[in-house]
């Protein structure tokens, strides 16, 4: 049996380590990794996108990220309570024309006992920027634990 600490029920501090260990596994980009983040069975709502269990979140970020290049990504708790998170987020990526964006959206996230992800509702606005407007710009992977947070930006 799979098991996902931190488990649900959610306290703050639990709820806050679960959002960073996503950033993570997401900044990593590796779409294997990160689909073990889920149940066999998960469900996804992502913009307008509809994915069903692993090997869908598999192609879908491997196709994700082929798209959106040097992404980088910040997460912040935004509400929870025993087995559901909210999140915002802001990530920057530019296209393969060299157009950077910044990416703003929320989460809806529902959690298995096993703290294995069983739904995902993302809704998320692109909004293109100018190479000299990034704000993230630490090395590719996980963010520095100095890094300012979304609301520390401003954003």
């Amino acid at each position: 049996m799979e098991n996902r600490p931190p488990l649900p029920p959610f306290t703050r501090e639990s709820a806050m380590l679960k959002v960073r260990l996503a950033e993570d596994g997401w900044n990593s980009r590796d779409p294997e990794a990160v689909s073990r983040a889920y149940t066999a069975d998960t469900k996804w709502r992502n913009r307008s996108t509809f994915v069903d269990g692993r090997e869908e979140v598999v192609r879908f970020l491997t196709e994700k990220w082929a798209k959106e290049q040097e992404y980088r990504l910040v997460k912040e708790l935004w509400a929870f309570t025993e087995n559901r998170i909210a999140v915002r987020y802001a990530y920057e990526y530019h296209d393969d024309s060299g157009q950077w964006y910044r990416a703003y959206g929320n989460e809806n996230w529902e959690f298995e006992p096993d703290g294995l992800m069983k739904n995902r509702h993302a809704s998320i606005n692109d909004l293109p920027i100018d190479e000299s407007q990034r704000l993230f710009r630490w090395e590719q992977g996980r963010r520095p634990d100095d890094h300012p947070s979304l609301s520390d930006m401003g954003l």
